[in-house]
């Protein structure tokens, strides 16, 4: 069986690249690790993924990026694949938006930017340790 799929989803490369640094060094090959610069990107990735049949387990978005925000997106995963453990990362989210993504979307956490690597790892590992 193959590794289940860690998905990042940000705008910004920098933010991208220190999530898959922190994740590698935390979690090192018990995951695959991807990333998507967009929301769109994101649910490109996960279908192929799918296709693929691999797994996303989990996925850590950003909430301000353009063409989506990151509760509408993490509504719209939520929809296809309720299963998957949904993280939201954000400088500037809105409690409105929040609330939303919690009450649509199952939302598991919300860390603030800048986070620390020791706050998103133990979110993820509260995340994953939920039953299903």
């Amino acid at each position: 069986m193959s590794k289940p799929v860690i998905l990042c989803v940000d705008d910004e490369k920098l933010v991208l690249q220190s999530l898959k640094t922190q994740l590698k060094s935390a979690f090192g090959d018990a995951y695959f690790y991807e990333v998507a610069e967009d929301p769109d990107d994101a649910l490109e990735v996960i279908d192929e993924l799918n296709e693929d049949e691999l797994s996303i387990i989990l996925i850590v978005s950003d909430w301000l990026m353009p063409g989506m925000k990151g509760d509408e997106f993490l509504v719209r995963v939520h929809q296809k694949f309720p299963n998957i453990v949904k993280i939201l990362l954000t400088g500037q989210a809105d409690e409105s938006a929040i609330a939303r993504a919690q009450r649509e979307a199952n939302l598991h956490c919300c860390l603030f930017k800048p986070w620390s690597e020791a706050e998103l790892v133990a979110a993820i590992k509260s995340g994953l340790s939920q039953p299903g």
